[in-house]
């Protein structure tokens, strides 16, 4: 079992209950799944840069990643319908708490001029999005290996009601918020 489970298991409900005065377990929010994605929009023209993202994807969280294709032809963009133009990874579970953890304690401080995550990045239903600007952070990633530095969005679905809900169960995670 990871570290961020243990706690969370051990300490958060505990916090969560007292804090929001909970009359059920079953009513404490809990993370319900990481989403991972990373839009590549020179795919378009190269298909080797695809490859590339997949793999640093699947390095970063240890697991397959389904490559997300155009919905809309866009000839501004020069996309057409069915392009692939980035790829996403879902985790649950085990590796979901194993990402998190490693996101916040290892990936998040390496980020350079980091002063904190932006707290105010909730979708009003308890979710929350988080955008990188480079791959390059998280240590799976070998620097010299890296053709082309890419961000990637990183989105915290939990089964939170509300923004303040989210923001104490991902404090209690230790998610480092900017003051």
């Amino acid at each position: 079992m990871s570290r961020l489970k243990e706690i969370y298991e051990s300490e958060i409900k505990d916090a969560m209950m007292k804090k929001f005065g909970y009359k059920n377990v079953m009513e404490i929010p809990k993370l319900d799944k990481i989403v991972v994605n990373m839009g590549v929009g020179e795919a378009k023209e190269n298909a080797k840069i695809l490859e590339a993202a997949v793999k640093d994807l699947e390095a970063i969280t240890g697991q397959k990643v389904v490559t997300t294709k155009a919905k809309k032809a866009v000839a501004n963009f020069k996309i057409r319908e069915g392009m692939p133009i980035g790829c996403k990874v879902t985790l649950r579970g085990e590796k979901m708490y194993e990402f998190a953890d490693r996101l916040i304690n290892l990936a998040l401080p390496r980020v350079r001029d980091f002063r904190g995550v932006n707290p105010n990045a909730f979708d009003g239903r308890g979710n929350y999005a988080l955008g990188i600007k480079e791959q390059i952070i998280f240590p799976e990633i070998e620097y010299d290996k890296v053709d082309k530095v890419r961000g990637m969005d990183i989105i915290f679905v939990t089964t939170a009601k509300t923004d303040e809900e989210a923001r104490e169960l991902l404090t209690l995670f230790n998610m480092p918020f900017a003051k």
